[in-house]
């Protein structure tokens, strides 16, 4: 009895030091801190603003976080009301954020010379010549923001996809998961503004 106990004892231990090795890093990385505001943590308790509908999935990945200036706000904000117009839910804000800001930072981006990709122009980087609009559609962030919603409406179960895979089937970008380190950031500036 003596040694099966102390046979399970050490067993035990193996597996809680194995465990802290499995988890400690993670557990350290994840300790980290992250350069995200906690918005979406006080503002959901808005009436109206379901937190888990914001982010269902749970963030995928390392998160990225600017800090906006006035224009930036306003173009996020413009993203929501075309959002609310099209009575679409909080979740294809979220997307539709996320997408502007690895796309243009929600900067309504004109013609940027040699460092232009094509001919992309706007918050999304919508390009005329694939007949997202004309410059000046593209350029107005209402009309951009439709743009790609209808686009998005047009992805079979997009309300149930991760992020980056209903971002990079409308966007269909050379870099498919960059959406993803986004989703904070949006769902934070959607809890922040849906209601105003």
């Amino acid at each position: 009895m003596n040694k099966m106990l102390t046979k399970s004892v050490l067993g035990i231990a193996g597996l809680a030091f194995t465990g802290g090795v499995f988890a400690g890093p993670a557990a350290a990385h994840a300790a980290e801190p992250v350069h995200a505001s906690p918005v979406a943590a006080v503002q959901a308790d808005k009436p109206g603003v379901d937190a888990k509908a914001l982010i269902p999935h749970g963030v995928q990945g390392t998160q990225s976080h600017i800090d906006l200036n006035d224009e930036q706000t306003a173009n996020a904000k413009a993203i929501i009301a075309a959002t609310k117009k099209a009575g679409l839910p909080e979740r294809a804000a979220v997307i539709s954020i996320a997408t502007s800001l690895q796309e243009s930072k929600l900067e309504n981006l004109g013609h940027l010379g040699d460092k232009n990709d094509h001919d992309s122009l706007g918050l999304f980087q919508q390009r005329p010549s694939s007949g997202w609009g004309s410059p000046e559609q593209i350029t107005d962030p209402a009309y951009s923001t439709t743009a790609f919603l209808k686009g998005l409406k047009q992805v079979d179960g997009w309300q149930d996809m991760p992020l980056t895979d209903a971002a990079q089937t409308v966007q269909v970008s050379a870099y498919p998961d960059a959406y993803a380190q986004w989703e904070q950031q949006a769902a934070d500036l959607v809890a922040q503004h849906w209601n105003n």
